[in-house]
């Protein structure tokens, strides 16, 4: 008998750890870590903020919040990634459905939260269905774009964009400009994966500068971002996205490349949302800058890895789905990176893994996990069974 845990273990435990890619796992646990890390050095900010006379947070307050978190999402994470493909297809298709539904309700049964609409629901039971729409979303355009393989008739191109038009408008109802920009990347960035044609991208790619100048003209939360971003004197809802912008980098920065050392940065409390949005700039007071590049170089990692794997996959599906998933994830922490460094007008994204939040926290695992399910292999299935290594005995 094979011995449980070895290579010839053969139950759905044996059969999920031996499949799994466990690097791309321990790289995602790595950042979970490196999130409860910066959580509990940007708590103490977030709490002075959130403090009131009558009610005091305490300092390590959303710490410990993060830590229940990761408690809740670590089984989300594992649990998906032991679903079958088929399984797994099937879960994100009905949750896409059903959140698409939810988002839709948001603007007018979402609660507001600084001055926008993206949550549904009460006290604890608050979430934010465009986080958990992200990850079904990715897997429904894959599935429908791999469907093409087998009628080419089928309007692909017209379906999913018609999909993510839809999806955009209900986001910038919200308003959230910065969902609907990952959206829509990741969207091109399938059509190019999935080999659309190149006059079709072209013809794509050339409605950008029209949805830009279309979105600053008749879109006020994208022209006082842009505004604010361009245009370091404006006044108005600009300036304060400014003063986030420029608050953000001056924490960023005062670490030089080292850092002040944990609970050392006293930047950190001039920022405004320092345990989310600005999560990157703690990190680079108290852990210093050269932290930063190396958080950087992780986020890297996981995408590079995932499309290393995939060189040789057959199944296009599997291949569109893993690709978008990596894509949406990299993209997320890059407009995040941007926002805290400067380049890029702020956006209210969170840093993957990282920022402090439920939904965020709840929805990449659930993302990672049907990312480590996508890329599962079995060793044994590509091994010829013609060819036999010689073992001497």
């Amino acid at each position: 008998m094979k011995k449980r845990g070895g290579r010839g273990d053969r139950s759905p435990l044996g059969t999920w750890f031996w499949d799994i890619d466990r690097m791309l796992l321990l790289l995602t646990l790595c950042l979970i870590a490196i999130g409860l890390i910066a959580v509990a050095a940007a708590s103490p900010a977030t709490a002075v903020r959130y403090s009131g006379e009558h009610h005091k947070l305490t300092p390590l307050y959303y710490f410990w919040r993060q830590v229940m978190w990761v408690g809740v999402s670590l089984p989300v994470l594992f649990g998906v990634s032991m679903l079958p493909v088929p399984v797994a297809r099937r879960m994100a298709l009905t949750g896409a459905a059903v959140l698409v539904v939810l988002l839709a309700l948001t603007p007018l049964i979402g609660v507001n939260v600084n001055g926008a609409k993206r949550w549904i629901g009460y006290g604890f039971a608050q979430f934010q269905p465009s986080e958990f729409l992200k990850p079904m979303f990715i897997v429904t355009v894959a599935w429908l774009l791999s469907l093409k393989s087998k009628d080419e008739s089928l309007p692909t191109v017209l379906i999913t964009g018609a999909l993510t038009g839809g999806i955009a408008v209900l986001l910038m109802l919200q308003p959230d400009f910065g969902q609907t920009v990952i959206f829509c990347t990741v969207w091109m960035a399938l059509l190019m994966i999935a080999g659309t044609p190149m006059r079709v991208l072209l013809g794509i790619v050339g409605m950008v500068p029209v949805g830009l100048v279309a979105a600053y003209l008749f879109y006020g939360t994208a022209r006082a971002r842009i505004d604010a971003f361009l245009f370091p004197d404006v006044e108005g809802e600009g300036a304060a996205d400014h003063f986030q912008v420029d608050a953000a980098h001056r924490t960023l920065t005062a670490g030089g490349w080292t850092g002040t050392g944990p609970g050392g940065g006293s930047a950190k409390f001039g920022l405004p949302e320092a345990h989310t949005d600005y999560i990157f700039s703690v990190i680079g007071e108290e852990f210093g800058l050269i932290a930063c590049m190396i958080i950087a170089l992780v986020f890297l990692a996981i995408v590079v890895r995932v499309f290393v794997k995939l060189l040789d996959e057959q199944d296009e599906f599997k291949l569109l789905a893993a690709s978008g998933l990596a894509v949406q994830f990299g993209a997320q922490a890059l407009v995040s990176m941007a926002v805290n460094t400067g380049l890029a007008p702020s956006k209210g994204m969170t840093l993957p893994f990282i920022s402090y939040g439920g939904s965020s926290m709840i929805a990449l695992s659930i993302g990672m996990g049907l990312l480590l399910a996508f890329t599962r292999r079995n060793p044994f299935l590509t091994r010829s069974p013609y060819v036999v290594r010689w073992s001497g005995e």
